[in-house]
């Protein structure tokens, strides 16, 4: 029997790069003896996270278009040509059996050549409102997994597979682990603990407010672990503390939402579904700096269901204590919010992706 072979793509933001690391995960639990091509974008996060997990990665020069003139737009023909042809290249040495995009620019080349090679193609789209690149890719991808209900606005209505996203396995089942939480990140088990976190790269705007409630936090007789992203990291580490745990990035998330009794977080896909997992009352922060905006989407459609908060950035300052004191002050609230997030999980959505993969490839010999 041939050895199985998966080229993957997603990359720019830890939202497209976990998907495409839990779903090579699981192809390689099923089948150990599989190949894998992880394809990213030269310089993105992707070119570290995918070799950590133990997979090879190969880089394309790419990068997506700006909203004002520069000179990388300037540059976007070439690139896109560039990539095209490396995409080319590498599929024809790797010869892969299915080919998987998870969003972010690299996907886009790889996959286009992909169906110019007559290679099987799966892609997921992990947001409410589709990415440009997946939109893109619709029309020859063999199978579109989607996380949202009423995405036949983007993509074509046969090709739909409602699986939700991807999440790592060791977000499965937390619920045993807050000791071990409590211990690693040095807290006290006596004290409620807020977890924020402001997506895998941090957030400017969610690291200014923490820093401007930490009186109110301390007031509540909360402990904090607080996820700024390294960029923003010397800016904060300042105010670590007993009670306050600054964290560049954190690895051991398991551990992270297992010590939380309520979190404030960004509202990419894989936060959302993530957080759908772990079931614990949430306040969501959506930014409002990314393509379509689709994180106030994403938590729109979680808050239309009582399973979370939503609040904007523009109301922060009005509203987000009166919000959070109300949380954290009710029982009530936390419990139904935490009932119904739990409500909305997809644990098996790996799984189910994974089948649609095993089914195009067959379908393919």
């Amino acid at each position: 029997m041939s050895t199985k072979r998966y080229m993957i793509s997603g990359g720019g933001t830890g939202g497209h790069i976990y998907p495409a690391i839990a779903i090579a995960e699981e192809l390689k639990f099923r089948f150990p003896d599989a190949e894998f091509l992880f394809v990213g974008a030269k310089g993105k996060m992707e070119m570290t996270k995918v070799p950590e997990a133990g997979f090879k990665i190969e880089g394309l020069w790419i990068s997506g278009i700006q909203r004002k003139l520069t000179l990388g737009n300037l540059l976007f023909p070439l690139k896109l040509i560039n990539s095209m042809l490396k995409s080319r290249a590498l599929i024809k040495v790797f010869k892969p059996n299915v080919v998987i995009g998870t969003g972010g620019f690299a996907s886009g080349p790889l996959l286009k050549m992909a169906s110019l090679l007559k290679i099987p193609s799966l892609i997921q789209e992990q947001n409410a409102y589709a990415g440009v690149t997946n939109k893109w890719l619709a029309g020859k991808a063999d199978s579109i997994c989607v996380a949202y209900e009423g995405m036949e606005r983007f993509f074509p209505k046969q090709k739909l597979i409602l699986s939700g996203n991807p999440v790592r396995k060791d977000l499965l089942d937390i619920s045993d682990k807050r000791d071990l939480g409590i211990n690693h990140f040095q807290l006290d088990p006596s004290k409620r603990t807020l977890l924020v976190i402001g997506g895998s790269l941090g957030s400017q705007r969610i690291n200014e407010l923490i820093a401007i409630q930490l009186d109110l936090f301390k007031a509540e007789d909360l402990q904090v672990i607080w996820q700024c992203g390294k960029i923003y990291f010397d800016r904060y580490t300042s105010l670590t503390s007993d009670t306050v745990k600054v964290e560049k990035f954190i690895s051991k998330m398991d551990l992270a939402y297992a010590s939380a009794d309520v979190i404030i977080s960004r509202a990419g896909a894989g936060a959302v579904s993530e957080l759908s997992l772990v079931g614990k009352p949430v306040i969501f922060i959506p930014s409002p700096n990314v393509a379509e905006d689709h994180q106030t989407k994403n938590a729109k459609s979680i808050e239309d269901k009582e399973a979370a908060i939503m609040l904007k950035e523009s109301d922060l300052e009005k509203h987000f204590e009166s919000v959070f004191k109300d949380l954290i002050s009710s029982e009530h609230l936390q419990e139904k919010l935490s009932q119904n997030i739990l409500k909305l999980a997809k644990p098996n959505a790996t799984k189910t992706i994974v089948d649609q993969i095993e089914r195009i490839e067959n379908k393919s010999k």
